[in-house]
């Protein structure tokens, strides 16, 4: 099992527990914003624009009581700008993929099922005005009205299916023909790197520009290290692959990146606004790009691609760092900086032997530039949690890659507040997302934008956690144990829970029936605690992944290789997979990539021979559009290869009783 190794054993934490109870601006100081200039937070977490106290009451021992009712700036129920119609293409704020109708079918028993994409930009809320009709060799099947599925009780192994959107009568194009799959999972065929190499985490975006979601697949070796432990690791390589299993490239990292789950995070994304996503990531002297050329440009130009920086206990803690932007059709390089965040004094981030300098994140989110909410996304990277906490914005726009903003706790906060993770969401609805660290929320434009003050957490999730209160996060935590639930925006807690020691897992989400007004809660730890006011609640939201599977608005558990129904059933497992990240279990990926708005699991196979894209065959009467086209999942999405993996998340509320999902404020690139 991965884990971060500290010198804080249980006494420390007992200590701290107790100082906590007593006051938490004792253990965590009040921060206030830096970074990006500008006013921000001042002490106890307040946040710009109005002054929190952190909610709940906790006893030693890990008592809980709910803290105070809060409510968002401007809330999150309503797209911006209160859209209740169709947004037509090119009309929106977030820049989102011109994505195909992502049509699949698959033999089962009964007939054929067939499932197909509701895009973001052809949502209108009157559901009457969008239908679809759906044909089987050539001559109209049927017109489906209320939903984005359908059961072909008449269909066999050689039919072909393509469906068209009816938006106010006016009938669109029809889709590329496809045939049904054997079984519920189509392989993409992999070539493992020469020596000891699993696949690993995985990202996407549509690579090459034509309309369809493509696989960015991490290799680690055997001997990948946490950055705890000492020892020589083996190279990096990043492989682009299309779900039809062509392989656009191979990128091989070199001798001067370290492997292991927190060196390498791969931020995905069209950043240039093409209509083809590139993969921007760490890299150093000996990086080969997709073409097999040593990196040249920027930063890289007249490099000794022959050195080798690492030390004797494997660690790298000299020479050039950089960060590269390559394309995604074919992996060949296209910008290089210096990385946003030099390593400098490696004591400055709270060891010296390089554990905490290169702790990671990475993804894509659609912050601010300038001070602008302009809806294009921008690459994230974070460095530190523990100590010493960055997050950097960089863009990529007409071939240019330059550092948009930094955020450095180390002037005024140096006492963590980052997770093993990263994610995105746009906590106070000015069009601009917010960085959330775990314990932190900085703000779109680089700023602190306010602290829950708990310190550093092992896993985190964020969505609309409480009906009708926004964004909300729910952190588990390593020093004071337990967890909390707390407001996005402005840091104030739902509730708290502390003791118990080193909380390593969590997970939150609407999973079964008692969970109607908040999402439940869990960890390993504290039990299943409502979000929204810390009371025990059942059912279990497990403490590993979650994925949309099955014809209920609930989420299921997928942990390892399989998903389960809350309250009991297996819904698949798959016997010749493999998951990833020793006891974190975790999937390559999940994500909403084919069909309707359920998502997708890829698993690699323990051989390493192949990925597998799992699909759900369960007919739905829930309709919504593709989750890739609500601008929090999106981001989400691209955060979750991060270090310790979590699941994305959508920006409103999916349950039993839910609303209609708010039509997502988005223009498409083409």
């Amino acid at each position: 099992m991965q884990r971060e190794h500290t010198t804080q054993g249980p006494v420390f934490r007992i200590i701290a527990s107790f100082l906590y109870a007593i006051s938490l601006g004792m253990l965590f100081p009040a921060c206030s914003s830096s970074g990006g200039g500008g006013s921000g937070p001042g002490p106890g977490g307040t946040a710009s624009g109005g002054t929190t106290q952190v909610g709940g009451q906790m006893n030693p021992g890990g008592v809980t009581t709910a803290g105070g009712d809060t409510t968002p700036t401007g809330g999150n129920t309503t797209p911006m700008g209160g859209n209740t119609t169709v947004a037509p293409s090119g009309s929106g704020h977030y820049q989102m993929e011109n994505l195909d109708r992502g049509v699949v079918a698959v033999k089962v028993t009964g007939g054929v099922y067939v499932g197909w994409r509701m895009l973001g930009t052809e949502y209108d809320t009157t559901a009457s005005n969008v239908s679809y009709n759906l044909y089987k060799d050539g001559s109209k099947l049927q017109n489906v009205t209320d939903s984005t599925n359908f059961l072909d009780a008449a269909g066999t192994a050689t039919s072909k299916y393509t469906v068209s959107a009816v938006t106010k009568g006016v009938e669109g194009a029809q889709s590329d023909p496809v045939t049904p799959w054997a079984q519920n999972y189509t392989s993409i065929p992999l070539t493992p790197p020469s020596g000891s190499y699993s696949a690993n985490d995985g990202s996407t975006g549509d690579l090459d520009g034509d309309g369809k979601l493509d696989i960015v697949l991490k290799w680690d070796p055997s001997n990948a290290q946490d950055n705890a432990n000492a020892g020589v690791t083996s190279d990096v390589y990043i492989d682009g692959y299309t779900l039809a299993g062509t392989k656009l490239f191979r990128i091989d990292l070199g001798p001067n990146i370290r492997a292991g789950a927190h060196y390498t995070q791969m931020s995905v994304g069209d950043f240039d606004g093409d209509g083809k996503a590139e993969l921007a990531v760490k890299t150093a002297p000996g990086t080969k790009d997709g073409t097999g050329a040593y990196l040249s440009t920027g930063s890289a130009a007249g490099a000794d691609n022959s050195a080798v920086y690492r030390n004797s206990s494997g660690y790298i803690l000299t020479g050039p760092e950089w960060i590269t932007v390559f394309r995604g059709s074919d992996g060949k390089e296209l910008a290089t900086v210096d990385y946003p965040v030099p390593r400098g004094d490696v004591g400055a981030w709270g060891d010296t032997y390089g554990n905490r300098v290169d702790r990671f994140n990475g993804g894509m989110a659609f912050v601010k530039e300038g001070g602008v909410a302009t809806g294009k996304p921008s690459i994230i990277q974070g460095r530190g949690y523990y100590t010493r906490l960055t997050v950097s914005s960089l863009t990529y726009r007409n071939g240019v890659l330059a550092k948009n903003w930094v955020y450095d706790s180390v002037t005024n906060c140096p006492n963590g507040g980052g997770d093993h993770s990263e994610m995105a969401a746009d906590t106070d609805n000015d069009g601009g997302q917010e960085i959330i660290t775990g314990t932190r929320t900085i703000d779109s434009g680089g700023t602190l934008k306010c602290d829950a003050q708990m310190g550093h957490g092992d896993a985190m999730h964020i969505s609309e956690l409480v009906v009708g209160k926004g964004i909300s996060v729910f952190s588990v935590h390593e020093t004071l144990g337990g967890g909390d639930c707390h407001d996005g925006a402005t840091c104030k807690t739902y509730f708290v829970v502390t003791g118990g020691g080193d909380n390593g897992r969590g997970a939150a989400d609407y999973v079964g029936v008692g969970n109607e007004t908040a999402a439940s809660c869990s960890s390993s730890h504290t039990g299943n605690l409502n979000c929204g006011t810390g009371a025990t609640v059942t059912p279990n939201a497990g403490s590993n992944f979650l994925i949309y599977w099955d014809d209920d608005e609930w989420r299921e558990l997928e942990n390892g290789t399989s998903i389960t129904k809350v309250g009991g059933g297996s819904l698949l497992s798959c016997s010749d997979c493999g998951s990833n990240n020793g006891t974190k279990s975790t999937p390559t990926l999940t994500a909403d990539l084919l069909g309707d708005w359920r998502e997708e699991l890829v698993l690699r196979q323990s051989s390493n021979a192949s990925l597998k894209v799992f699909t759900t065959t369960t007919v739905t009467k829930r309709r919504i559009y593709t989750l890739m086209h609500d601008p929090t999942y999106r981001a989400q999405v691209a955060f979750e290869n991060s270090a310790y993996n979590q699941p994305p998340h959508v920006g409103f509320h999916i349950g039993v009783g839910m609303a209609d999902p708010p039509v997502p404020d988005i223009f498409i690139v083409k």
